[in-house]
């Protein structure tokens, strides 16, 4: 087969329909009751309910930017703290993300990417490793966010890394600049999402693992 057929041959098995990448899960504890609907190949299409109308605008923006179709329903302890809901919800948001990419055959696997917003900067290094790790260097001001109720910034690191230890993934976020709490977090929740974006691209046939396995 001459290297013009072999090419059009490895195009046509790449682009033959895929096998969707979605995934539902449930979890349900004496603190929360939580409910994920995932597709990993969406249009960016989000509901998140959660009670926390921040962590609901964090969700929206890491399923839309990260082109995801996500939908949270959450019920928690919110009279004791936020923290039950946002870290089960992480948990969760893990396990449904690494259902729905299944054996992650023909992943880009790795990304990398730096996203402002107005004076803050954040990066987000991620790897579909298989192997659970946070580095966590994002340290905003630290007032909390107002709303009702208002929302502590210190636990989107419990959100990520209940995420990430559910999904098996390598992330690193490190704040480079920025003063404003709200731009601090939302960056780097765009930043995650936009960095998920690109890793989950299905891009070969191939497994992106000398060890045959992630």
């Amino acid at each position: 087969m001459s290297g013009y057929a072999t090419e059009c041959a490895n195009l046509s098995t790449v682009s033959s329909t895929p096998t969707p990448r979605t995934a539902t899960g449930e979890r349900s504890t004496a603190e929360t009751s939580i409910t994920i609907t995932l597709d990993v190949d969406g249009t960016g299409t989000t509901e998140c309910t959660t009670g926390l109308p921040f962590f609901d605008h964090m969700l929206d923006q890491l399923g839309r930017h990260g082109g995801f179709d996500l939908r949270i329903e959450a019920v928690g302890d919110l009279a004791i703290d936020a923290h039950h809901t946002v870290e089960d919800t992480g948990i969760l948001l893990g396990r449904v993300f690494a259902e729905a990419l299944g054996d992650k055959r023909g992943v880009r696997r790795f990304a990398s990417i730096r996203v402002p917003l107005d004076e803050a900067v954040v990066e987000a290094v991620l790897d579909l490793s298989g192997r659970p790790y946070l580095h966590y260097e994002v340290a905003p001001p630290g007032e909390r966010i107002l709303g009702d109720p208002p929302f502590d910034p210190q636990l989107m690191e419990e959100f990520w890394r209940a995420f990430v230890t559910s999904a098996g993934i390598t992330l690193h976020l490190s704040l480079i600049r920025g003063r404003n709490t709200h731009h601090v977090v939302e960056a780097s929740v765009k930043a995650t999402a936009r960095a998920l974006r690109d890793a989950v691209r299905i891009e070969s046939t191939e497994l992106p693992s000398t060890k045959g396995t992630l």
